[in-house]
């Protein structure tokens, strides 16, 4: 395998051209509800299932380190809740092998209260330096 080295990149049809360094390292978008599986993904090796609403990304590649920057989202389909990306409790965790964060962690507009509830729709990029 050959391995092509460029410093900027820039689509077909794209006017601005980017630093390779702003392209996600890893990215995923996956059913978090009952058997838990991915749609798409990016250097995903694998998911885990950890319980309600509790997921681990596992990296096909790691990253060099622990520092990289991550963005999540989730939305449930048909619930009328929207999700709270907030963590408070002791299973988040960033590795450079791998992310955990409970993603489901949702207020219901017709109740009081936070709960934890498995979503229909999850999706992360992550963005740095591969080992």
């Amino acid at each position: 395998m050959s391995t092509i080295v460029i410093s900027n990149i820039k689509a077909t049809g794209e006017t601005a051209s980017r630093a390779v360094s702003g392209v996600a390292a890893a990215w995923i978008n996956f059913n978090g509800t009952g058997t838990v599986a991915a749609r798409d993904s990016v250097n995903v090796a694998s998911l885990t299932d950890n319980g309600t609403a509790n997921y681990t990304v596992n990296f096909s590649s790691s990253f060099s380190s622990a520092n990289y920057s991550f963005q999540n989202g989730s939305v449930t389909d048909g619930t009328g809740r929207g999700t709270v990306l907030t963590d408070d409790s002791n299973s988040f965790s960033i590795l450079s092998s791998s992310f955990t964060l409970p993603y489901g962690l949702t207020s219901n507009a017709n109740s009081a209260g936070i709960v934890f509830d498995d979503v229909s729709h999850v999706m992360n990029s992550f963005h740095g330096d591969l080992a």
